[in-house]
């Protein structure tokens, strides 16, 4: 059992440490209320700046969200441009925030289809939030799970033809630490709001041992006792990691 999961068995701790979150139904939220669609993703912002701050409050260490898939490029293209002033915007607005909370900003994901504004705000808040320590928030943006497995493979492949690394050194490890997030302790909870029960190609690698937690609330309405009952949930579940239920109450007591 890899140190990371085996510590939180022993701890018993009842608080994930890493949450991951596909925030969905911000178009759902806008049609009810006979809104554009862009108005749903708006009212998602706020629900961010919530959960980051439940984050901070509770000292759970690290919070990844879903913000634009490779797949969401299909959208039509006034919102896909509309999602990427929403993102410039949102950063110029929050990043100073975010500093002044101690959270530190990553994105993950392909950054070349951005517009270069957006790239270069991008660059410029993490470099700006970079030694923050009490949160590590990081937005998945033109990313996809196969993505991410794929350029770690990749980087593998190059090691190998520069003799850098020997074929059968290849590891579970060796491509682990090429993955995003591979600083991060794995995601202990999965949020998805919204209704839908699937992952949308959403850190596959790293969601292997993960706690699921799906609520029909859409994004925009999911505060702050919206988290507080999935942080419940996962509070009332025993993690295995393929151990029995006597193996991991034994190691509760030593």
């Amino acid at each position: 059992m890899p140190e990371s999961k085996q510590a939180n068995v022993r701890q018993g701790n009842t608080l994930p440490r890493h949450v991951a979150i596909i925030m969905d139904g911000n178009g759902r939220w806008a049609k009810q209320r006979h809104l554009p669609r862009i108005a749903g993703h708006r009212a998602g912002v706020k629900s961010v700046r919530r959960v980051v701050e439940q984050c901070i409050d509770k000292r759970i260490r690290a919070l990844t969200v879903f913000a634009f898939s490779t797949e969401n490029w299909r959208r039509p293209q006034k919102e896909v441009g509309l999602l990427m002033e929403l993102f410039l915007n949102a950063l110029e607005r929050e990043v100073k925030k975010l500093h002044q909370h101690d959270v530190q900003m990553r994105i993950i994901g392909d950054r070349s289809r951005f517009p270069a504004q957006l790239q270069r705000r991008i660059e410029e808040a993490e470099q700006y939030t970079a030694s923050n320590t009490a949160l590590t928030f990081t937005i998945a943006a033109n990313y996809g799970g196969r993505w991410d497995i794929t350029r770690a493979a990749r980087e593998l492949g190059r090691a190998v033809a520069s003799g850098e690394l020997d074929a059968d050194d290849i590891s579970e490890n060796a491509l682990q630490s090429r993955l995003a997030l591979a600083d991060l302790p794995e995601p202990d909870l999965f949020i998805r709001t919204g209704g839908e029960q699937r992952i949308s190609n959403f850190l596959l690698w790293q969601l292997a041992y993960t706690e699921f937690y799906f609520t029909d609330t859409l994004w925009p309405d999911f505060g702050k006792e919206s988290f507080a009952e999935a942080l419940e949930s996962f509070s009332s579940r025993q993690r295995r990691f393929g151990r029995t239920s006597e193996q991991v109450e034994k190691e509760k007591v030593v």
